[in-house]
């Protein structure tokens, strides 16, 4: 595993403890674990705490190189070692050496930069998504998945996302008895539902906040309920149709249906996970008007029905604070 000033460390330690935990769950040893980094000594990750490394990429000789079987690097701060061409050139040689190579989170960056990633799907966090696809668009980037194979190169997204990469990896190499042992121990889906958009911010952060449209967005987030088609909102802006929806677009980045739909959706899984109403209750109270169209909206972006987004999610204490003030009576 390649570690470095910034990293994060559960990025390294999250995968490093599936690997180790091999040995309890099969009877044997099934990885040696290295940590390496652009220096000896010890790497500072971005928490604060510190990390031992026995030797750094300098120390690796060809035929140290020749001994790994799988390579792996961490996420964190990788801006400085992606400019960097002695570290560039060393993920290139590992992984030319290397029987299967991966990364968590933003390693996707150093992979990308190593040339790695060129015509293969990749995967990395979902806050980064943007950018890595404009510095790299030859890459087929899923901004959804939890993590990609692509042949044996693998990607996945942010931190603890990188234990569920391991654990693929895990039972690919010893079976899914294995990694289904691993996977109790350590209180973990052996297959995780869905994708990052169920942890991920649903409403799009650069929507506008200023004059007509910026108006019209506050308006959709406070009445949910509410008829917000096209027309109602073209009118309520004083707009028509046409060109409210081009304006929209333009200061939003999303067509009115796509934000009215988030909107809903982003609600709807508040007060799944923090309150107590029924699923149809819910859809009401969000302007899905019945639970199956909720259902629907939940599959389509989430990958996860309703039920199960509550299971997941959901508070140990109801809280109706997220309905908007003319629904509040229906939490009572």
């Amino acid at each position: 595993m390649l570690g470095y000033d910034g990293a994060q460390i559960l990025d390294i330690t999250g995968p490093m403890q599936i690997f180790a935990a091999v040995a309890e769950a099969g009877g044997k040893p099934g990885y040696s674990i290295e940590l390496t980094a652009p220096r000896s000594g010890t790497i500072t990750t971005s928490c604060g705490l510190t990390l031992g490394i026995g030797r750094s990429i300098e120390a690796f000789t060809p035929g140290d190189l020749a001994g790994i079987d799988m390579f792996l690097v961490s996420g964190g701060q990788v801006e400085t070692l992606a400019s960097d061409p002695s570290i560039i050139g060393f993920i290139r040689d590992a992984a030319a050496a290397a029987r299967r190579t991966a990364s968590v989170c933003t390693g996707a960056f150093l992979l990308a930069e190593a040339g790695l990633l060129d015509g293969r799907r990749a995967a990395t966090h979902w806050a980064y998504a943007e950018a890595f696809r404009e510095r790299y668009p030859q890459v087929e980037l899923d901004a959804d998945a939890i993590f990609v194979r692509d042949g044996e190169i693998w990607s996945s997204a942010g931190v603890t996302a990188g234990m569920d990469l391991a654990l693929a990896m895990v039972e690919a190499d010893h079976g899914r008895e294995v990694a289904r042992t691993i996977a109790r121990r350590l209180v973990m889906f052996l297959m995780r539902p869905g994708g990052q958009s169920q942890y991920s911010v649903s409403l799009a952060p650069h929507a506008a906040d200023e004059g007509r449209i910026g108006a019209i967005c506050a308006y959709v987030t406070a009445h949910p309920g509410a008829d917000l088609s096209v027309p109602v909102l073209a009118r309520r802006a004083a707009m028509s149709e046409r060109g409210f929806a081009r304006h929209f677009k333009a200061e939003t980045g999303m067509t009115p249906a796509d934000f009215v739909e988030r909107v809903r959706l982003d609600l709807a899984r508040r007060l799944l996970s923090d309150g107590d109403l029924s699923l149809d209750r819910v859809a009401e109270a969000c302007g899905f008007v019945t639970g199956e169209r909720m259902r629907r909206t939940f599959i389509r972006h989430l990958a996860i029905t309703p039920g199960a987004y509550r299971n997941r999610f959901r508070t140990s204490r109801p809280d109706s604070s997220h309905l908007p003030a003319e629904r509040n009576i229906h939490a009572c």
